[in-house]
């Protein structure tokens, strides 16, 4: 796992960036945040990054001393800066320093994935040791292996580039043809480590003298298998059925037609893997059996831009027959797998993004399905993932409805806070004052939130103090009988909490203002 290190002071972006990786690479990177210069250094300081993609103008350590401090470090993280368009002569000056790549805010995400692509490969491509070639069987087999993973992340590469890549390789045998296969590890497998199920799988298919394979994971773990004839596949696919209890899912290439076609046929054999979301027996999928879907789909954008529009309407039924309507397996099944993905992506930008961006974030609960719901990939079967996302429709038309409704509950708010300021004294807490003004609890937190800036134990605990400072001030009271008028269950806890606000004991601070008062 590649570990990619994001440096930037507003929020707002760190977020974005991680939202766009996520989406695109799903868990490929370990990303890592720092809000400028000095923090990146930190978190350096206890992991080494592979990659680092900072902006230039950031209080404390800007992006330009950031780099130069890296310079030294061998071998260092590949540098992305980003920048706006003022900066573009600052961001010349730090090309200078070694910087792989600068991408222009608003960040465009094709810019950024293309990025990232190409460095992964260059990573590789570093990582490759000459005499690999000359080693043993198995130090030829991972060089062959490691050639195969950087032409699955390479751009633009014809057919020409790739057959020389290929018999480079070693792997000549591919010229003759080949199939390839993308086998899905099941769940039980993935604690228990990958040698386990690649032995499982060599049991399974029986591999006989004189058949040329090369099998290894890639990137997203899956196995990767390719193979010379089809026989493997063949065997594989009749021992899944024999054996009930197998969970093998793999999807099958057509047959390359010579080594030029290994990323395409991986790029098949990917392809048909997606479409044991409609299926839920183990088995094969073969790529040949898909040639009937049709690619001239249209993502239904109006429909789910209408779903966003119906948020927060309390109009369940209609949501509901929108989204049957959308999500309608018999249109689904017609079309490409992209059409689905495709799908998938628009309702993250125009329906939970835009719900975010203008209401904020909702509860836990709400973020890890919107977490999940955001990837189709994340389900075993396109009904959970439908069923998912229908929650998720629901759930966000609730929280939008709530959010609407606020401002019409700040005289109840506007009511708590004088129930606060008459009893804080006593043993009052967010459950005591909700149901005073007859709000829901969580509601209430919500609302009273958003009308005072901060959360009610915080609100509550500040009166407090305040009203402690008050008594040391004007009376010689004792410090747990301040401690006792002020709402504090001992004194013990009201001495933790008053020095954690004022910095000093309540004695202190008493002497303090007393001193003031002399002078």
């Amino acid at each position: 796992m590649c570990n990619l290190l994001i440096v930037d002071d507003e929020k707002n972006i760190r977020d974005g960036l991680k939202a766009m990786i996520r989406r695109e690479f799903g868990d490929a990177y370990a990303l890592h945040f720092a809000a400028n210069g000095q923090q990146a250094l930190q978190v350096m300081d206890g992991t080494e990054m592979d990659l680092v993609i900072t902006d230039i103008r950031m209080p404390v350590m800007d992006g330009i001393e950031l780099i130069n401090r890296l310079q030294d470090q061998e071998p260092g993280p590949d540098l992305v800066i980003l920048s706006g368009h003022d900066d573009f002569q600052y961001a010349k000056a730090a090309i200078r320093c070694n910087v792989k790549e600068y991408l222009l805010k608003p960040i465009v995400r094709d810019e950024l994935f293309r990025t990232l692509r190409r460095l992964d490969a260059e990573r590789i491509r570093k990582g490759e040791i000459a005499d690999q070639l000359r080693g043993t069987k198995a130090l030829k087999e991972n060089y062959a292996v490691s050639r195969l993973q950087y032409l699955f992340l390479q751009e633009g590469m014809d057919e020409h580039g790739i057959r020389d890549v290929v018999l480079q390789a070693g792997l000549d045998w591919l010229d003759a043809g080949g199939y390839a296969a993308l086998v899905l590890v099941p769940e039980r497998y993935r604690d228990s480590g990958w040698d386990e199920f690649t032995a499982y799988v060599d049991l399974m298919i029986g591999w006989l003298p004189g058949e040329r394979y090369i099998r290894f994971y890639d990137k997203d773990g899956k196995l990767v298998v390719f193979t010379d004839t089809a026989a493997p596949f063949n065997r594989l696919g009749e021992a899944i059925i024999r054996q009930s209890a197998s969970a093998i899912r793999a999807g099958i290439s057509e047959q390359m037609s010579g080594a030029g076609e290994v990323k395409r046929a991986y790029q098949q054999a990917g392809r048909a893997l997606k479409y044991f979301l409609f299926q839920n027996m183990p088995g094969l999928i073969w790529s040949t059996e898909l040639s009937g879907k049709r690619a001239d789909y249209r993502i239904p954008l109006e429909d789910i831009r209408k779903t966003a529009n119906l948020l927060g309407l309390d109009r369940d039924a209609e949501l509901s027959r929108l989204l049957q309507h959308i999500f309608d397996i018999r249109t689904i099944l017609q079309y490409d797998i992209g059409y689905l993905e495709g799908i998938g992506r628009a309702f993250n930008e125009h329906v939970f993004d835009q719900v975010f961006q203008t209401y904020g974030e909702e509860s836990v609960d709400i973020l890890k399905l919107h977490k999940q719901v955001g990837n189709l990939y994340n389900f075993n079967h396109f009904h959970d993932y439908f069923h998912g996302l229908e929650s998720l429709i629901f759930l966000l038309s609730d929280y939008v409805k709530r959010m609407r409704s606020m401002h019409f509950d700040q005289n109840e708010i506007q009511r708590a806070i004088v129930y606060i300021e008459e009893h804080y004294h006593e043993n009052v807490n967010m459950a005591v004052v909700s149901n005073h003004v007859s709000l829901n609890y969580s509601y209430f937190s919500h609302a009273f939130k958003e009308y005072t800036g901060e959360t009610f134990v915080s609100y509550l605990r500040k009166l407090r103090i305040r009203k402690a400072k008050e008594l040391l001030n004007s009376t010689d009271l004792k410090v747990y009988e301040i401690s006792e008028q002020a709402g504090f269950e001992n004194v013990k806890h009201f001495t933790r909490v008053f020095k954690e606000m004022e910095g000093v004991a309540p004695l202190e601070y008493r002497s303090q203002q007393e001193a003031l008062r002399r002078r």
